[in-house]
């Protein structure tokens, strides 16, 4: 019996190291849309843990105590950047660089494109004006999600080699899935690509570069502030040069507003959400989110 437990000790040791070993490193991500990207990236080794859910504001959010501690043991933070999640810089600094952190925004390769400023943009107008500022919302060029998709499987590589081919084999998973996915936005989109019209604010400037799309402008410079009388004056007055066909509101911000300028006109209002409102977060959010603004745009203008 003496004999025994010296075996038995070794062998819980050597289990426990085993299972050590395989741990996946643990992994949070800020928003809905790149927490999707990462979970394919992930899948049959770990759940990423998500921050802000789709149907949260970003501009305003503010971390729950145990989101916090998530980051306090988390191995790496990934987001789009400092200035989209802005709430998560001073958690982040507070780390004192024990956590990895990726701002995906910076990763080399990454199609860039700048806001729009003036609210109106088509170019006849005369309003058309890019700003020094970098448009935050990368991922609605499918484009940019496939260098997502490469850059989450080369950090937990690096992070979790005993994964890493895992890893790899979900990125390129994920790339043709991407790939599928841009050729059938390309053939449902293209009826429409000629149709006018307005957005609640500049969230869609990857999305309508990628598929040639004539966004008209945004009915909001700022999302948080209320237009006053008279840009609601000068929007009623585009609108009816232009020729706009709709007016695009999101789930985060639903201001009554919206109704006071269309009244009276042949203007449709449909929803357009850039995050994933309402859906359930995982590797299939971010499939749906594409999807769903595909078949808001087309309901409405064709």
């Amino acid at each position: 019996m003496s004999q025994f437990f010296p075996w038995l000790f070794s062998l819980f040791a050597v289990s426990m190291s085993i299972v050590q070993a395989a741990e996946a490193p643990r992994v949070v991500v800020s928003i809905a849309p790149l927490h999707s990207l990462v979970a394919g990236v992930m899948e049959g080794v770990a759940d990423p843990v998500l921050l802000v859910s789709g149907n949260a504001s970003i501009h305003t959010y503010t971390l729950r105590p145990s989101q916090v501690r998530a980051l306090n043991h988390a191995r790496v933070v990934l987001r789009i950047g400092s200035e989209l999640e802005s709430f998560l810089n001073k958690p982040l600094a507070a780390l004192d660089g024990k956590v990895r952190i990726i701002d995906l925004i910076d990763w080399p390769g990454m199609t860039l494109r700048p806001t729009r400023s003036g609210g109106w943009w088509k170019q006849h107008a005369g309003h058309h004006t890019e700003s020094i500022y970098t448009d935050n919302h990368i991922w609605l060029n499918p484009d940019n999600a496939k260098i997502i998709v490469s850059a989450v499987a080369e950090v937990l590589g690096e992070t979790d080699p005993e994964h890493t081919a895992r890893y790899h084999h979900n990125e390129k998973k994920m790339l043709e899935k991407i790939d599928r996915l841009d050729r059938q936005l390309t053939a449902a989109l293209a009826p429409v690509n000629t149709v006018p019209y307005l957005v609640f604010h500049d969230a869609y400037h990857y999305f309508e570069a990628r598929y040639g799309l004539d966004a008209a402008g945004a009915v909001a410079v700022d999302p948080e502030r209320k237009p006053g009388a008279r840009r609601l004056r000068e929007l009623r007055q585009q609108i009816r040069t232009t020729q706009v066909r709709c007016l695009f509101r999101e789930p985060q911000f639903s201001p009554a507003y919206l109704q006071l300028i269309t009244e009276g006109m042949p203007v449709r209002i449909g929803t357009l959400d850039p995050l994933g409102a309402g859906l359930e977060p995982g590797s299939d959010l971010y499939f749906v989110l594409m999807q769903d603004l595909t078949r808001s745009l087309v309901q409405c203008l064709k």
